[in-house]
C-alpha cells in the first residue's frame, strides 16, 4: 500500500479536526436537559460522516474565514440534515428502522416523539445560525435565506420521492429530484462557508455554486450505488432499502456500471470547475477526492 503524502496526512487531520469541532459544538447546543433534548441528542450525537459541516469548514478555511464564525453554519446545516433523516425514516416516509447502526429515532422513542425531535432540530438550526454575534446581522440574514431555501428544496425532493414509488420514471426526473432532496443541502453547506466572506466575488460565487451542485448530485448517485453494494454494518442502515421499497434509483434505471460513471464524472467536473477559483482550491479538491473514495 502506498504511503500517504504529507499533504494527504494534513488534509486527513484537518477533516478529523473539523469533525471533532462540529461534534463538540453540537453537544453544546444540545446540552439542555429534558425528555425532548434526550431524543434529539440520540440522533444528532450518534455519529455520522459529518460531510456537510466539513464542507462548510473547508470552504470557510479556503477563504480565510475565522472558524468561530463557521461553527454556527456547520451546526445549522447538520441539524437540518439530522432532522431530515429522522423524518425520512418515519413509517409514513421511507419506513426505515435503522440509522447510524442504531434503532431509528421513531423505533427508539415512538413516532410522535420522532416528529417532535425533527421539528425541534429544524427550529434549533435557525436559532443557532441567527444568534452568532461574531457574524454581522446583514450576513446572518443572507445565511438564513440560504439555509431556508435549501431546507424547502429538500422537502420538495422528498415529496417527489414519495410520489414515484413503484413507478417507471425518466432519468431526468431522478436528476431533478435529487438535486433538491440531497444536492440542495450539500450545496448550501459549501455556500454557507463562502458567504461568511463579506467581499466574496460574484465570479467565485458562481464557481462554488456549480462546484457544490455537481458534488451534491454525485453524492446521491454514489449513495444509490453504495445502497446496493455495501453491507448493513458499513452503511449503518439497511442494505438495498430503496430496492426493497421499489423506489426508482440510478442503478435501477442506468445500471451499476453506468451509475458509477455518472458520479465519477460529476466529481471530476466539480474538480475541474473549482480550478478557476481565486483562492487556493486544493482543500476543496482533496475533499472531493475523499468523497469519491468513500465506502458509506
Amino acid at each position: 500500500m502506498k504511503a500517504m503524502t504529507t499533504a494527504q496526512k494534513n488534509h486527513s487531520m484537518a477533516l478529523d479536526n473539523y469533525r471533532a469541532r462540529v461534534n463538540g459544538c453540537l453537544a453544546t447546543h444540545l446540552s439542555q436537559s429534558s425528555a425532548l433534548s434526550e431524543n434529539m441528542r440520540y440522533s444528532v450525537l450518534a455519529g455520522g460522516k459529518r460531510f456537510r459541516p466539513i464542507l462548510t469548514y473547508t470552504t470557510a478555511s479556503v477563504f480565510g474565514v475565522d472558524l468561530t464564525q463557521a461553527d454556527s453554519c456547520a451546526c445549522a446545516v447538520e441539524l437540518i440534515h439530522i432532522y431530515s433523516l429522522i423524518h425520512d425514516d418515519l413509517p409514513a416516509m421511507d419506513d426505515d428502522d435503522m440509522r447510524h447502526n442504531q434503532p431509528a429515532n421513531h423505533t427508539r422513542f415512538g413516532v410522535g416523539q420522532a416528529i417532535l425531535s425533527g421539528d425541534a432540530l429544524q427550529a434549533l438550526a435557525f436559532d443557532v445560525l441567527t444568534k452568532n454575534d461574531s457574524i454581522d446581522p446583514e450576513t446572518r440574514v443572507i445565511l438564513v435565506r440560504q439555509l431556508s431555501r435549501a431546507a424547502f428544496a429538500m422537502a420538495e425532493g422528498q415529496s417527489i420521492d414519495l410520489s414515484i414509488v413503484s413507478k417507471n420514471v425518466e432519468i431526468d426526473l431522478l436528476y431533478s429530484m435529487h438535486r433538491k432532496k440531497t444536492g440542495a443541502l450539500l450545496q448550501c453547506a459549501v455556500m454557507l462557508g463562502a458567504l461568511l466572506k463579506p467581499d466574496l466575488s460574484s465570479e467565485d460565487k458562481v464557481i462554488l455554486s456549480s462546484f457544490s451542485a455537481d458534488i451534491g448530485l454525485a453524492y446521491q448517485v454514489q449513495d444509490d450505488v453504495l445502497d446496493v453494494s455495501t453491507s448493513d454494518a458499513v452503511l449503518g442502515k439497511r442494505q438495498n432499502s430503496d430496492a426493497d421499497k421499489d423506489k426508482p434509483t440510478f442503478p435501477s434505471i442506468l445500471g451499476m456500471k453506468e451509475s458509477k460513471k455518472v458520479y465519477r464524472s460529476l466529481y471530476e467536473k466539480a474538480c475541474e470547475g473549482v480550478l478557476q477559483l481565486s483562492m487556493d482550491e486544493a482543500p476543496l479538491i482533496e475533499l472531493t477526492q475523499k468523497l469519491l473514495s468513500r465506502t458509506f
